[in-house]
């Protein structure tokens, strides 16, 4: 017997996905909600595209109501199943995307600035996102995972494929580039230096 929406909130992912596959239509609602917007991060910040970012999600999605007659509990967290796939997905599609020119690819949407506050955190996270982007491909995404998606170094470890000692290497790696890439900006982003 499905359990009502509310009581899914307090269940683990592993026991969402486990009633999903035995039919459990509002478990698969509460992990979707759950899963989905995180997917969707990881792929916006790894692709710095919207639209491919949902096409992604929606794949990563899909793959992991496939794989849950076949989960088993306990073998690996359903959050970092579901970040590896995301990952390789979005590599995927940025290796596909080398033969296109930067001119090429669309500018991200820009939300209609309202006070001078919201200008300014716009040109932050713009600038970091440029930061981003310019690192290369595996330290972004450890840094992502860590500092933005809130990961541990050995959850990051086993969805990026390395070691700890790797993913610690690539994260301070990663760190070091993005300061040096935004420290002439300080005083244009509105940072006091510290």
């Amino acid at each position: 017997m499905p359990m009502p929406f509310d009581a899914q909130s307090d269940a683990t992912d592993d026991a969402l996905l486990a009633r999903f596959a035995r039919g459990d239509r509002v478990a698969a609602q509460s992990l979707t909600l759950r899963l989905t917007p995180r997917a969707f991060a990881q792929a916006k910040r790894m692709l710095n595209d919207v639209t491919e970012a949902e096409d992604v999600a929606q794949e990563a999605m899909l793959r992991l109501w496939r794989i849950a007659p076949d989960w088993r509990p306990g073998e690996a967290k359903v959050t970092t199943w579901l970040y590896r796939v995301v990952a390789n997905l979005c590599t995927d599609r940025l290796r596909r995307r080398r033969g296109v020119g930067l001119d090429a690819i669309a500018e991200p949407e820009d939300p209609a600035p309202g006070a001078e506050r919201l200008l300014q955190d716009r040109d932050r996270a713009s600038a970091l996102e440029t930061a981003l982007q310019a690192l290369p491909e595996r330290q972004r995404e450890a840094v992502v995972l860590r500092h933005l998606d809130g990961c541990a170094n050995p959850e990051i470890a086993e969805i990026m494929g390395v070691g700890v000692e790797a993913v610690e290497s690539l994260i301070a790696r990663g760190k070091r580039k993005l300061s040096e890439l935004l420290g002439g900006a300080k005083d244009e982003l509105g940072y006091e230096e510290t």
